[in-house]
């Protein structure tokens, strides 16, 4: 089968997270990495003329390019109030390229809440795709009921509702604790109870003293925490090991986007109320996120992406070891 054809620009939209960054993902992969370029709209952040000049820059390698730009519209919520996204110059500059859009480039805009009818998705419909993933509060029961159907589990609108209650409806969050109880139920029914049992909150799912010590390079005390994890935990140690190994995920996929809101100017303050979080909370991440490279954060995401890889069944070592050896290998010296 042919490969699509790309089309000029692109606008991906909605607080369906999982299926957002499946539709980024498929799309980065039409590209070389060393021919995307990515952008950060909002406060701090680029403008709507700033990316169309990175639009028709060009590269002297030639072949096609992808410009991302992601929070265009800033975030729902406390964010609104940071970035309030792209302002109506902004949008007309995007809205101009768009009449003659540089051959060879993909502008792909990435934004929690755009409406369909807006000025920049019309514009954008013109020459390319709209794409928009939206769940309202109503239908979130249903999409966690389906979220676990597809992963071959049966679990009913209480049991779903009650997962709300303890993760909250962050999707992203959600499909990855859906992810982790249908590995444990195996196939097998899941119920009210088990969910309460295993289910992590997400506001509890910031383990400090351990990214304190991965970020001094402390394997001794980054294990020692490791160890005490385990025994305040009332599971298994099997069973702690896959809920601590995602709550640290968590907590690192939350430094990355604190790095890149510190990075892009935006004062710590205000970057910790884009991610929920008052205001010590707040301080504590940016000042780990400030003592952490962007190389060392992503070489840490990625290390964990292989440890839940190894406790879904791709390892055949015991959970608490593969976490212990995950643990180490993130707070090793580099050379």
């Amino acid at each position: 089968m042919a490969t699509q054809e790309l089309a000029p620009a692109y606008l991906i939209t909605g607080n369906d997270l999982p299926k957002v960054e499946t539709a980024l993902e498929r799309l980065r992969r039409r590209f070389d990495q060393g021919s995307i370029e990515r952008l950060v709209a909002g406060k701090g952040g680029v403008s709507g003329a700033d990316a169309v000049a990175a639009c028709n820059a060009g590269t002297l390698l030639g072949g096609e390019r992808l410009v991302l730009v992601t929070h265009v519209d800033g975030q729902r919520g406390e964010f609104d109030r940071l970035a309030g996204g792209w302002k109506p110059d902004d949008v007309e500059a995007i809205v101009e390229y768009l009449h003659d859009p540089a051959p060879g480039t993909v502008l792909c805009l990435v934004a929690e809440e755009v409406k369909k009818d807006s000025q920049l998705a019309k514009a954008v419909a013109k020459v390319g795709s709209v794409l928009i993933w939206e769940i309202g509060k109503r239908e979130a029961v249903g999409w966690v009921v389906e979220s676990f159907r597809a992963r071959g589990v049966k679990a009913g609108a209480e049991t779903c509702k009650a997962l709300l209650d303890i993760v909250g409806d962050d999707k992203l969050v959600l499909a990855r604790e859906i992810d982790k109880l249908a590995t444990w139920a195996a196939g097998e029914p899941i119920g009210v109870d088990e969910v309460q049992r295993l289910a992590t909150p997400f506001a509890d799912a910031q383990p400090w003293d351990l990214t304190d010590a991965l970020g001094k390079r402390d394997a001794r005390t980054a294990l020692a925490v490791v160890e005490a994890t385990y025994a305040r935990s009332p599971r298994q140690r099997s069973a702690e090991a896959a809920a601590f190994s995602f709550r640290l995920g968590q907590h690192l996929s939350r430094l990355s986007r604190m790095k890149t809101l510190l990075d892009a100017g935006v004062p710590a303050e205000e970057a910790g109320k884009a991610l929920g979080l008052r205001p010590y909370p707040a301080k504590q991440l940016a000042k780990q996120a400030e003592a952490l490279s962007t190389e060392e954060l992503r070489d840490g995401v990625v290390r964990f992406a292989r440890l839940d890889h190894a406790l879904k069944g791709g390892s055949r070592l015991a959970p608490d070891l593969e976490l212990q050896l995950a643990v180490a290998d993130v707070a090793r010296e580099r050379p």
